[in-house]
Formats: structure tokens, sequence, C-alpha cells
């Protein structure tokens, strides 16, 4: 019995004859051959349909085959150094062939075509073999995350997708009606998050986030992913050490596993080899200090008004790029203003303008990765935030709650999916991150 099997596998089976299954990429006709580009969703391989080695209704069909067109192909896999395919090097004398579907002509060809169309056309642009590495790599990023925290002792715990009150900021929300009442759509499982903590000690969430922000840039999506962890007892210095442990985790899996997928998308891998431990560490302070140095130094004037900026004002773009690009891995930038950041951060000692936070800034140009601190544990404390924010109290009773039974020191952080995907892929936008992006004038399809 002929085996079926996956094209990912070919090489274990030289000279063997196997069924494979699949959709054709591409189909070259030079006459009495047919090459066929063959991809079942594990990889690509070559067929090669020889007229004089199959039936002529064989022959016939190999020869019609129109792209995306969906075929069962019987043949031997045979060695071939100059066969093209993922994985190369082996190639299918196809001996028969079942046309399942012929398909309509295809929208999406080798020409080149524009990104709107791309998108509109999304549900068959993930066939294409750059998309097919993406989102392989996204899947090994997910895994690898899981992998880790689940290996170092933390719990997954769902959170909710719809909640009675803001997570981060308040108007960036998406407001539903919850029968009669308002609710929204979350913007993290963070708070919720720190309740579960209190019951496992060390625990994550992972699903999908909402953020309302009319923003078109090239970092942001209205429905992206991210994961959350959260730790009892831990510090500041504990939260950083245990993110480069875990981010580099993650890189070098992705190294070892998709090589293959990596020089498709043609994804210079140096700056992610070198993303070892220990990550650089600098404060707000000297990250603003070394900016503004900077600015002044240089002569080019966008740069230098681009670069601009006074103590107590957040990062943008332009600053995290110039930051990251002073080291040769992700640096960590600790300490920023409480101003800046979310009601629910633990200020440091003597000075209450800063608090225990801290974001990891990629290199390339990719920015902030993650954003965490440890959280304001005393009761008194995290109540006169919640008023002097203006935060409706009745919403945050359960989490107010956390503060009277048991309070410990605790920290955590989140890590965005789709930005993780980018920067380790080395994508110039966020589209390409998600099987279907959803961004400030796209829901379809």
């Amino acid at each position: 019995m002929t085996t079926p099997i996956q094209i990912a596998d070919i090489a274990n089976y030289d000279g063997q004859e196997v069924l494979v299954r699949g959709w054709v990429y591409d189909r070259t006709d030079k006459g009495r051959l047919q090459f066929i580009k063959l991809r079942d969703g594990s990889g690509v391989a070559q067929c090669v349909a020889f007229k004089k080695e199959m039936s002529p209704e064989a022959f016939e069909i190999a020869g019609s085959l129109t792209q995306e067109s969906s075929v069962q192909v019987t043949g031997t896999v045979r060695k071939d150094d100059r066969a093209p395919g993922h994985p190369g090097g082996y190639e299918i004398g196809v001996q028969s062939i079942e046309l399942i579907q012929m398909a309509d002509e295809y929208p999406i060809t080798p020409k080149e075509h524009g990104t709107e169309f791309l998108m509109d056309n999304r549900h068959l642009w993930v066939r294409s073999s750059r998309q097919w590495a993406i989102l392989r790599i996204r899947a090994t990023i997910i895994n690898a995350m899981r992998n880790w925290l689940d290996d170092h002792g933390y719990l997954l715990v769902d959170t909710p997708i719809i909640t009675p009150a803001a997570g981060e900021e308040t108007t960036t929300l998406f407001g539903i009606d919850y029968f009669g009442e308002p609710a929204y759509l979350a913007q993290t499982g963070q708070l919720y998050n720190e309740a579960n903590m209190a019951a496992f000690g060390k625990v994550y969430c992972f699903g999908p986030t909402f953020r309302a922000e009319k923003s078109k840039t090239r970092r942001h999506l209205m429905e992206f992913w991210m994961l959350e962890p959260e730790m009892a007892f831990f510090s500041l210095e504990d939260l950083m050490d245990m993110e480069e442990q875990f981010v580099s985790h993650v890189i070098q899996r992705v190294l070892e596993k998709h090589p293959l997928e990596l020089e498709i998308i043609e994804r210079d891998t140096s700056k992610l080899e070198n993303a070892l431990p220990p990550f650089p560490r600098i404060s707000y302070d000297d990250a603003v200090a070394r900016l503004q140095k900077l600015a002044a130094e240089t002569d080019d004037p966008e740069q230098k008004e681009l670069l601009q900026i006074e103590w107590g004002s957040d990062f943008g773009s332009p600053h995290e790029t110039a930051i990251a690009e002073m080291f040769d891995r992700p640096v960590f930038v600790y300490h920023y203003p409480t101003a800046v950041k979310a009601f629910y951060m633990q200020p440091v000692d003597g000075r209450p303008e800063v608090c225990l936070s801290v974001d990891l800034l990629a290199p390339e140009g990719y920015g902030e990765i993650t954003g965490g601190s440890e959280r304001i544990y005393d009761g008194d404390l995290l109540e006169q935030r919640v008023a002097q924010i203006g935060l409706p109290r009745e919403a945050y009773a359960w989490y107010l709650d956390l503060r009277r039974f048991g309070s410990v020191p605790h920290a955590g952080f989140g890590i965005g999916l789709e930005r993780t995907v980018a920067w380790i892929c080395g994508l110039s936008h966020i589209r390409e991150t998600i099987p279907y992006a959803r961004m400030l004038n796209r829901k379809y399809p």
C-alpha cells in the first residue's frame, strides 16, 4: 500500500513510493514534462510528471492543472540537490495523479499586488510561502512561550474577555451592551490575573485583547493576543531576571526549529542570535539623559526634533529605537514616571513620582515588547490611586478586595504576541503577524 506522507518529511522516504495530497502552488509546462509545485501545508515539493511514465489520462490532468487546484499524487521520492521546494533537495517522480477539484482562476499570482488587494484577499494570501512561514513561526512562538511557563511552575488560568471596567486606559475601550448594562471588551487580563496569582502563586493568561486606539501605525492592531504572567513575592529585579530567560528561550526555539521559514522571509538572524541573557538594564532617568545628549550632538534637524524629550514624558517610537540602538541585544528600561503608567504600579520608595515599572525594548526599531511592574499591594494606597484618577470604585471593588485578604508584594508583565512575531520575523508591518488583522479601517475578511 502506498504510504501517505507529509511533504515536510519527504527526506525520510528517498527511493520509496509515496502518496501526497495538497494544492498546486505553481506549474511549469515543458511539453512532455510538467513540473508541479505541490503544497500540503507542511511544505512544498516539486512533482515531475513525465508523459511516457504515466497514463494518457493522468498526464492530461497534470498538464491542465490550475493554481490552487487540489490533487492527490502517487510517485517515487528521489534525491536531487537541484530540486526546489520547502524542504528542497527531493522531488517526486509522478506515477499517477487524481484531480480532486480544478480551481477557478486564482486572483493572487506571482506578479506584484498592492497591499490593500492582498489584505482584501487575506483568506487566500495566507497560502503564499511568505505568509505560510510567518504563521508557522507565530505558532512556535506561542508554543515556546507556554512551554517555558508550564515547565517553570506557572499555571494557565483564563481571564474574561467581557469586563465591567477598564484595565488600562478608559479612552481605548470597546463598549458593548451587556443585557442593558455597559460592559467592555478586555484590554488586559492582568487585574484578574492578580486574583488568580493569590490562589496559585505563579500564573499566566493568554488570549485576545482589544484596544480601541485610533492609530494607523505599523505597530497597532485593534484585536491582538497577549500573554501575561503574574508572580507572588516577585520584585522588579526578579521580574527582569525571569523575562530575559523567557524571551531568550522563545527566540532560540524559533532559530532552532525554523531555519527554513526564516530563510523564506529573508530574515537576518544575527540580531536574534545575540539575544542572550543578561540583557542591559538602564533607568528611565538614564535613558532620558542619553536621548537628550544624542539630540544635542546630532546635526540633523529632523532627528534632533524627533529625539527631543523632557523628563516625565513617555517614549515615542523614535526614542525607543534610539535607545535600543545603543545596545547589541534587547534592553530593559525601568522606573518610568508614575504619571505615564497604569494606576496599579507600585511607587519607588521615597520617590513617588517614579514607579517600579519596566519595559523591554527590542532592537531594530521594534520598540516595546514587554511592559511590566511591581503592583501596589497596600490597600490604602490603591484606594488613593483609584480615587485620584477618578475610577468608579464600585467597578473595582473586587480588585480592591484582593488587598484585604493576604496581600503580598507581586509583579507581572504583558507581552504582545504580534509585536513579538514582527520583531522575530523582521516584518515592517504588524498586519502580517496575525491570520486576520483587525485595524482601524479593516475588519474584513
